[in-house]
């Protein structure tokens, strides 16, 4: 599905949802019901980062086939905190 921009001389811009290559010069405006033409602007087109990809992907699987687990994962041991600079290791610690 595409979405594509009409605008309305009444009611101004609304989008539409149609299949690509379905979307005609002009369609009724859901507001007024008088004919509104088409829009042409630039592809919302979008780069996503390669983990916001994958979350967003395996959050898609997950709805519909969600991952059963038989017991409660085991904790990891937390690693040791090393301070960001040399000289914080001299500081007191509480």
């Amino acid at each position: 599905m595409a979405t594509y921009e009409y605008r309305c001389l009444r009611d101004g811009n609304f989008e539409v949802r149609l299949p690509l290559g379905e979307a005609g010069a002009a369609v009724d405006c859901p507001g007024c019901h008088e004919r509104a033409t088409r829009v042409w602007s630039a592809p919302r087109l979008a780069r996503t980062p390669g983990a916001l990809g994958a979350a967003l992907d395996g959050a898609a699987r997950s709805a519909e086939t969600p991952e059963v687990v038989s017991r409660i994962p085991a904790r990891r041991p937390a690693a040791a905190a090393t301070p960001a600079h040399p000289a914080h290791a001299r500081l007191p610690r509480l």
